[in-house]
């Protein structure tokens, strides 16, 4: 289970680094339209696509540091016992149902993309759009990877309570 936790903070520190760049593209970006007035459709696009493969590579890496939303005004009130017995709830009939279907889904999602040749509408917009489409479906492997490695982890430690 340690290669799951090894990947998820490799993919954080690729997703750190974009990141960096998606700051330094917006304030290019910002820079060239305010000050020079230009600007560009593919520089604004790609900023949008950074934006998504931010968001989208830190699912698994909030789950793995217990930074993920929940109600902590009733769960910080329960026993540890009841704290993990909702965490394995809710990875068993949650996080890996929604992550399961979302992957099914967005498989499908990514090839009809591939299969149309996706583009930008707009004029000098980005090609490819599939590759960034592909994020959703790995995003959410690697969040079923380290539920499941959290639900292994809990499960142990509600048995020795």
């Amino acid at each position: 289970m340690k290669i799951i936790d090894a990947i998820t903070k490799y993919v954080s520190y690729l997703t750190a680094v974009i990141l960096a760049l998606l700051v330094l593209l917006v304030v290019f970006d910002a820079t060239s339209r305010y000050l020079f007035s230009e600007g560009s459709t593919a520089l604004q696009e790609l900023e949008w696509h950074l934006f998504d493969v931010v968001i989208l590579l830190s699912i698994a890496y909030t789950l793995r540091n217990n930074a993920h939303v929940r109600v902590d005004i009733f769960y910080e009130r329960f026993s540890q016992k009841s704290k993990l017995f909702i965490n394995i709830f809710s990875f068993l009939f949650f996080v890996l149902p929604l992550c399961a279907l979302i992957v099914y889904i967005g498989i499908g999602f990514v090839e009809m993309s591939y299969l149309q040749h996706e583009a930008s509408s707009d004029p000098g917009g980005l090609k490819y759009r599939w590759i960034v489409k592909s994020l959703m479906p790995l995003a959410f492997i690697l969040l079923a990877l380290q539920a499941i490695k959290e639900l292994v982890s809990d499960i142990k430690k509600w048995r020795e309570l």
